[in-house]
C-alpha cells in the first residue's frame, strides 16, 4: 500500500506521439498524394518539418514531426515509389497522443493509500519512482479456539475435527495483504485461552475463531474483558455469523469470529477485511456486491440477511444456488465461487430476477 503520493516528473507523454503505424500528414491536404520525406519510429525524432503536400513515415509511439497535425492508419494509403496516396480526409488530432494527455508534470498520479497492483507498479517505473514508501503489511494473529479441534497432520477421533479454520483465516488475510501468524489452538479453559490471546494482541489485528457464543465453554470474550477490551459489538444480523465480536483491547483490535468454517470465512470477508485493509493504509474501503440474476427459484427465511454459497457463471452474469447443508459443510463452500446476498425481508426470489453477491 503506497505511504505517500506519487507524482509524475514530466508530462506523459513528454511530446505528441502516435497511436498507430502510418503516416504524418496535414490534415489540410487530404485527400491527395503526399511526398514521402522521411520516417520517424519509436525513440527517434524527425528533425525536419512537414510542409505542404508532404507526409512522413510513421510508427507507433513515434514523436509527431513539426509541422503534421494527423496520422493516418498505413491500411488507409497506397504507396507509390516515393509517394503516399490516401483517398480519404483526415480530421485533426486523429490518432495523436497530444503532450500530456496522460500526466501532467508534477500532477500526482498514485495517492497515497493506493494499492499497488501491477498497473501501479508499472506507473512508478514510468514516472521514475525506483523507490517509495509503502505500508508494512499488518501481522494478524489468528487463534483458533476449541477442545475438539486437532492438528492438520493428526487423525482426529469421531468426536474432534482438524483445525481448518485458522488455514482458510491465513488464507484471506494474505489474500487482503496482511501477514498471517498463527498461534497455537487456544484450549476451552480460560488460563490456556488467556495465554494465548495475549500473544495474539501483540500483532497489528487479533483474529479469534470461535469461543465467542454463549455456551458453558466459550470463554474467549470473558478473557477479553480481563484484558479491559471495549467492545463495539457482539451481534451482527447475518446468517452465517451472528455471534461476531469487534473490540479493542491493549490499544489493538479484535474480531471473535464464529467457528463455523463458513462464519468464519464470510465474517471475515464482510467485516475484518475492511479493518485490515484501513490497519495496511488504504483509503477508500467498500464492500462489493454486484447483481446477478438467479437461474433458479430461491428461498429463504426471513429476519436476517444470509450469505449463502453459490456458483457464479464464468460471465458474470448468472448465479445458481450451491446445494450444502449448513456452516460446517466445507465441500459445499469448495464448489461455491460468490455467496448469495439475500435481503432479510424478503423470503422468495423468482427465476430470472437480480440479487445481490458476494465474489468469493
Amino acid at each position: 500500500m503506497l505511504a505517500a503520493d506519487a507524482a509524475a516528473d514530466r508530462d506523459s507523454p513528454a511530446l505528441a506521439r502516435s497511436v498507430r503505424d502510418g503516416y504524418a500528414v496535414r490534415a489540410s491536404d487530404l485527400p491527395g498524394q503526399l511526398e514521402i520525406i522521411g520516417q520517424v519510429r519509436a525513440g527517434e525524432r524527425f528533425l525536419g518539418e512537414v510542409a505542404a503536400g508532404q507526409a512522413v513515415e510513421i510508427m507507433t509511439g513515434a514523436p509527431i514531426p513539426s509541422g503534421a497535425d494527423a496520422v493516418v492508419m498505413i491500411e488507409h494509403t497506397r504507396r507509390e515509389g516515393g509517394r503516399v496516396v490516401i483517398d480519404r480526409a483526415a480530421e485533426a488530432s486523429q490518432f495523436i497522443n497530444p503532450r500530456g494527455c496522460e500526466a501532467a508534470a508534477h500532477d500526482v498520479v498514485l495517492h497515497a493509500g493506493k494499492r499497488l497492483d501491477y498497473a501501479g507498479i508499472a506507473l512508478l517505473a514510468a514516472i521514475g519512482r525506483a523507490r517509495v514508501k509503502v505500508y508494512r503489511r499488518p501481522v494478524v494473529a489468528i487463534v483458533a479456539t476449541g477442545d475438539e479441534l486437532v492438528e492438520i497432520h493428526e487423525f482426529p477421533e469421531e468426536f474432534q475435527i482438524r483445525n481448518s479454520n485458522a488455514y482458510s483465516l491465513a488464507a484471506q488475510v494474505a489474500r487482503a495483504g496482511g501477514s498471517p501468524e498463527l498461534l497455537p489452538v487456544a484450549r476451552d479453559s480460560v488460563e490456556h485461552t488467556r495465554e494465548t490471546l495475549a500473544r495474539g494482541l501483540g500483532a497489528d489485528l487479533l483474529l479469534v475463531s470461535g469461543g465467542v457464543s454463549a455456551g458453558k465453554y466459550d470463554v474467549v470474550k470473558e478473557v477479553l474483558a480481563e484484558f479491559g477490551a471495549e467492545f463495539y459489538f457482539d451481534r451482527v444480523l447475518i446468517q452465517p455469523g451472528q455471534p461476531l465480536v469487534f473490540g479493542r483491547a491493549c490499544g489493538k483490535y479484535f474480531f471473535g469470529l464464529p467457528g463455523n468454517p463458513s462464519s468464519t470465512m464470510v465474517t471475515f470477508e464482510v467485516f475484518a477485511r475492511a479493518a485490515l485493509e484501513l490497519l495496511a493504509g488504504q483509503e477508500e474501503i467498500a464492500l462489493h456486491l454486484p447483481l446477478a440474476r438467479l437461474t433458479c427459484e430461491f428461498r429463504h427465511r426471513i429476519g436476517l440477511t444470509r450469505f449463502l454459497p453459490a456458483r457464479l457463471s464464468a460471465d458474470g452474469s448468472e448465479v445458481t444456488p450451491v446445494n450444502w447443508h449448513g456452516s460446517g459443510d466445507i465441500p459445499a463452500l469448495t464448489r461455491a465461487n460468490a455467496y448469495l446476498v439475500a435481503d432479510p425481508d424478503r423470503a422468495e426470489y423468482a427465476r430470472g430476477e437480480l440479487i445481490r453477491i458476494l465474489l468469493k
